[in-house]
This record gives structure tokens, C-alpha cells and sequence, in this order.
């Protein structure tokens, strides 16, 4: 009982951060003096395309089944084998002010992300009304339209819905026909005649019909093919979020289309678009969504694609601060002038005892046996038992289709891998190595990039500090380094269509690779998918928009953020006591795609933000 109470208290108070998942991978926007390219216009091998789902970790979306809450075991076992930030490059800080402690995301609710829009506007929800349209002619009433939603919603697939034809003309039977395909995909109608009058029988289309596209036909042509919303979501990521609206509305998910991916244990707040699904039926779904909101409905003409966000706001909660009120101001004044070292957070390399990166080095070598045997020996540490009986398997006996019996879920990247080898063999892991998802393939790429462009980076900052000097690479523009200010200045991440600091800095590019067993100067793999082309990333990043005030409060477990739903249930927002015992930072701020939010706060806090540290940080203050 006394283990439990403890795992449930320290599991209560970690620290858990979370990148500012908004595009594709690596993809950056700015362009060096020496070299007008990025990630994004060279498109480097190793990002994922437009077409593709990305997310900051891409394995979770592909985890064996079962595994969305770490248990105790878990947790210390990170707190064995678990990766800290100085095992992935991540030992700098801009500001050199005093450092305090605190709890992030106690709630979920205390991590609230506001999507910023191509337009550059913040995202929020506070209209959930149906826009007119003026081509529905209206032929369906509001009782019918319920009745119809319900039969779809539900998937009474025995049921039907019939609707009497007052004017009985081939015209009005035609309209209703056609509204009903429009209004609810997935339903079929026919025309029956009873006791002299005649009805319009809706009913659920049988089999793969169920899910085929829309109508194009039954859309009015004046009205946008994408009925663009705003998706309120809490404690659900992105992509589940979708797989839900997928469900009800028996549609696939490729059928949605969106700008980012946004963090799990958090209120995100972001666009969506979908293709031929009218406002009325989406508005509907607010009856029986758990978590999810949708509203500010709007038809355009176009999808969205990922990456075309211009940002996110971030409103965050830091509670039980021990800083004083003088550190707190000079912590987020140093935010707010100077900013945050633009590392790569903590979830790019993974949370097992085999860091992603590792995998990723080992395919660039082209040392495949390595590469299977990283992602499938047995690991120290706590896993599923069924996980543990497949990696015993694989190094008992090296049998794929031994193995990957031990698995209820073939799905998950070991049984992917060990599908691969059993269909090709092991004198043909490049082929049985490409079953597993490309997303979660280029993963172990990008970590590896990720760990050079940190550890390179923390080496430029020890070496020059924040100023600009000759051999840095910066910004388009004026060509004296002198002019320049640390924020304009680039690093490379590794690959063969970039070029590197000419002071010795790039030398240590060089040195680090070649330890590694790579070659600076051929960067192309026999693999067209893991050559590398590399990209540039800003050293520092500024945040805007940053405020911060420090509230108190005596209730734990009251929100302390007024969210879009409470503004839209005219809830009240929270009250807070000048006088409370509890002390929390309310702080706020923007930031550009493909940066993490958690170096921001690792820059407040000067903390070690690694699942690691914090759980040992947390079970010290139990005890």
C-alpha cells in the first residue's frame, strides 16, 4: 500500500513536458548567408511529406496495444535507464539567473495551446451556431434532421427513418433524396409507397459503401468542397481526436486534414478541415463528443496542410512555485528579451533504456543486424510482459515468426519489424525494415540528427556565448558578423546539402560523425528515404507575446485557466485568493513551428526537464 500511495503521489507530481507539435519534422524557415537554403525548400530526405501523418512521436501513435498509462514499474525504470539532458546535448541556458522549482501539468488543464493560423491569428472556439446556406433548400425540418442524425450516429443499422412527401412531385421526392445523401454520408434512401402515400425510407449503406467518399454531385456548387472547424479537445491528442469524428461520422480519417499535431495531456485548441461534411452534421456531434467541442464552421476551397501554421500561444501553470517574486520576474524577463536555446526536447530520443538515436546512427552506418538487434534484444527495465516474452523469444531462438507470436498486437514497431523478416528473411532487413511505418522509420534519423545539431550547439554556446562572431552562419542580409545578434544565427543540422561553421565548430561537426563511423562528406545512403540533406535551425529563440503574473489560490484542484468551453457554458472564470496558500506562474507566450515549449520552461526553471531527473527530483520531495 505504502508503494502504491508513493508511485500515485510522485506520479502526481512529475514533471512532464511536452514539445509545440505543430509540422513536419526539422522543418525550418530560415535561410544562412552562405547558403540560401532550408529543410523546407531542399526538402530534405529524411522529413516527411505533406501527405503523410506527422507527430513529434511518431511511435506512439504505432505503441502495442494497452500500453497509454505507464504503471510504477515504469516510472522507475525511467528513473534507471532513462535518458537526462545531458545524454542528448542539452547543457546550456541563456540567462544566468537563479533557477526554481515547481509542478507542471498537475492538471491537464494547465497546459492550454492555441493554434496560430496562416493568417497569423490565434485560434479559439466561441461560435458552436451552423452557418446559413443559402443552396439547402429547406426540405428536411429540424425534427427529420434529428431523427436522421441519430440513425447515422448511432449505426442503427436495422433501423430506418421514413419521411412522407406531402407535395408529391418528382421534384420534392429528388430534393429530399438528394439532401439526405448530402446532409448524412453513409445512409441510402429509396422511395416506398404505403396505403396510397409515399415515403422516403432512409437507411445504413451495407459494407465498403458505408465509408466511400461523398457525393460530388450532391454538393451545391457555390459551397467550399472543405467545411473548415475549430476542434476544442482535452486530454486527447491529436490523431485520436480525428479517429473519434471518423468514427460517428463513418467517415476515414484521411478525409481530415490539419496543420499540426497537438500534445495528449493538454486543452489544445486548432483547425481542422474535412471534405464534403456539411457544418449541420459536425454541430450535431456536440450532443455526444466526451472531451471534444467543434464550431466557427466556414466552407473554403482547399484542405490544410501540415506545416502552414505560422505557430502556437501557449497559456502555462506552473504550481507550487518556490521562487520569489524578484525571481520570477527576472527568470521571464530574461525569456522575454533574450530567449530560450533552441534544443531538441527530451521526446525526440525516446523514453526506454535503447535511445532512438542510437537506432538512427546504427541505419546510417548501414549496419542493419545492429539495427534489428537494438529495436528487438531484451532492454533492462520495466516493459508489457508480453514485449518481455518476445524479445526473450527473439534472442532465444532468432525466429521471427516464433516471436512475434508472443504478440497480441502485431501493430506496434517490434511486430512490424519481425512481419518484415518473416515475410523477406534476415539477408533482407533494409526490405523487412520498410514494414515498419515511414513516420516511425525516419524517426530514428531525426534523433540522430537532433542529438548532433544539441551537442554541437551546447559546444558553440561554451566556446562563443551569445554573441555573433566570424565562421557563424546567419541570416540572409548584411554580410558583416558584427551586425548580426545571436538570433540570427543558424546551425546546421547534418546531411549533404548544407554547409557548416567555418570556425571550429564545424571541425567538431567532423569529429563527431567520423566517432560515430560517419562521413561528413557523404551524407547519401544507398536507401533514397535515409539520405540526409540536412537543414538549419536557429540557435535561440525568442518567444513573443509573453506575459506572466503570479496568482495564489487555496483549492488544488480548481482550473486556473478560463478555457473556450467554460467561455462558452458562461462559466465564471476562476477567483483567486491574494491571500491562498498555494503559489502558482501563470506565464504565456508564442512560438514558431518546430520548436519545443519545453525549453522554454527548462530556461524558467533552470531544470533538468528529462522524465529521469524529474522523478527522482519528486521522490526526493515525498520522502
Amino acid at each position: 500500500t505504502l508503494r502504491f500511495a508513493r508511485f500515485c503521489l510522485t506520479k502526481l507530481r512529475v514533471f512532464v513536458f511536452f514539445r509545440n507539435k505543430t509540422c513536419p519534422e526539422d522543418e525550418e524557415q530560415d535561410l544562412p548567408l552562405k547558403k540560401q537554403k532550408t529543410e523546407a525548400d531542399h526538402g530534405n530526405r529524411a522529413a516527411p511529406s505533406q501527405d503523410e501523418e506527422t507527430s513529434c512521436l511518431p511511435e506512439e501513435e504505432e505503441a502495442c496495444e494497452g500500453e497509454e498509462e505507464e504503471d510504477g514499474d515504469t516510472f522507475a525504470d525511467m528513473m534507471k535507464h532513462g535518458l537526462t539532458e545531458t545524454d542528448v546535448g542539452i547543457l546550456k541556458y541563456v540567462s544566468d539567473h537563479e533557477g526554481f522549482s515547481g509542478i507542471l501539468k498537475e492538471r491537464y488543464s494547465d497546459f492550454v495551446v492555441h493554434e496560430i493560423n496562416k493568417q497569423g491569428k490565434t485560434v479559439h472556439l466561441d461560435d458552436v451556431s451552423v452557418p446559413a446556406d443559402t443552396e439547402d433548400d429547406d426540405v428536411l425540418t429540424e425534427e427529420q434532421k434529428k431523427q436522421l442524425g441519430d440513425l447515422q450516429l448511432y449505426k442503427n443499422k436495422e433501423g430506418t427513418v421514413s419521411i412522407q412527401v406531402v407535395d408529391d412531385t418528382k421534384e420534392k421526392r429528388t430534393l429530399i433524396h438528394k439532401a439526405i445523401k448530402t446532409q448524412f454520408p453513409g445512409l441510402e434512401t429509396k422511395t416506398e409507397e404505403k396505403d396510397g402515400c409515399r415515403f422516403i425510407v432512409a437507411y445504413h449503406v451495407a459494407g465498403k459503401k458505408a465509408l466511400a467518399a461523398p457525393r460530388k454531385h450532391f454538393w451545391p456548387k457555390n459551397r467550399g468542397s472543405f467545411c473548415h472547424f475549430v476542434l476544442y479537445k482535452e486530454n486527447k491528442d491529436t490523431m485520436d481526436a480525428i479517429n473519434v469524428l471518423s468514427k460517428f461520422l463513418r467517415l476515414r480519417p484521411n478525409m481530415f486534414s490539419y496543420m499540426g499535431t497537438k500534445d495528449k495531456r493538454a486543452i489544445t485548441v486548432q483547425e481542422i478541415a474535412v471534405l464534403r461534411i456539411t457544418a449541420d452534421r459536425l454541430a450535431h456531434l456536440n450532443k455526444c463528443l466526451l472531451n471534444l467541442k467543434v464550431g466557427n464552421f466556414s466552407y473554403k476551397n482547399h484542405p490544410l496542410k501540415l506545416g502552414e501554421l505560422q505557430g502556437n500561444h501557449f497559456t502555462v501553470i506552473i504550481r507550487n512555485i518556490s521562487g520569489t517574486g524578484e525571481q520570477v520576474h527576472q527568470a521571464m524577463t530574461s525569456l522575454k528579451q533574450t530567449g530560450f536555446i533552441n534544443y531538441y526536447g527530451m521526446q525526440r530520443f525516446g523514453t526506454t533504456a535503447v535511445p532512438t538515436q542510437h537506432v538512427g546512427r546504427a541505419i546510417l552506418r548501414n549496419n542493419w543486424n545492429q539495427v534489428v538487434d537494438l529495436i528487438l534484444k531484451p532492454r533492462p527495465g520495466a516493459e508489457k510482459e508480453y514485449l518481455v516474452h518476445c524479445r526473450e523469444e527473439w534472442a532465444k531462438t532468432q525466429d521471427p515468426e516464433a516471436a512475434l507470436k508472443k504478440l497480441p498486437n502485431k501493430r506496434c514497431l517490434e511486430g512490424q519489424l519481425l512481419r518484415g523478416l518473416s515475410m523477406y528473411g534476415k539477408k533482407n532487413i533494409v526490405t523487412a525494415f520498410g514494414l515498419i511505418p515511414r513516420n516511425n522509420r525516419l524517426m530514428y534519423i531525426h534523433s540522430y540528427q537532433s542529438f548532433v545539431w544539441n551537442t554541437m550547439v551546447s559546444r558553440r554556446i561554451q566556446a562563443f556565448g551569445l554573441k555573433a562572431v566570424a565562421g557563424d552562419l546567419v541570416l540572409r542580409g548584411t554580410e558583416e558578423a558584427e551586425q548580426h545578434s545571436i538570433h540570427d544565427i543558424v546551425m546546421p543540422l547534418p546531411g549533404f546539402d548544407v554547409i557548416y561553421p567555418s570556425h571550429h565548430i564545424g571541425d567538431g561537426y567532423r569529429e563527431l560523425l567520423s566517432a560515430d563511423g560517419l562521413d561528413i562528406d557523404n551524407m547519401r545512403h544507398k536507401v533514397r528515404d535515409y539520405s540526409l540533406a540536412g537543414a538549419y535551425r536557429r540557435i535561440i529563440i525568442r518567444p513573443t507575446d509573453v506575459s506572466w503574473d503570479v496568482i495564489q489560490y487555496d483549492d488544488p484542484r480548481i482550473s486556473l485557466v478560463h478555457t473556450d468551453f467554460e467561455k462558452l457554458e458562461n462559466k465564471p472564470a476562476p477567483v483567486f485568493n491574494t491571500e491562498g496558500k498555494y503559489r502558482a506562474l501563470r506565464m504565456e507566450f508564442s512560438l514558431p513551428p518546430s520548436t519545443y515549449a519545453t525549453m522554454a520552461v527548462r530556461e524558467v526553471l533552470k531544470l533538468d526537464t528529462s522524465i529521469k531527473k524529474q522523478t527522482q527530483l519528486n521522490t526526493l520531495w515525498f520522502n
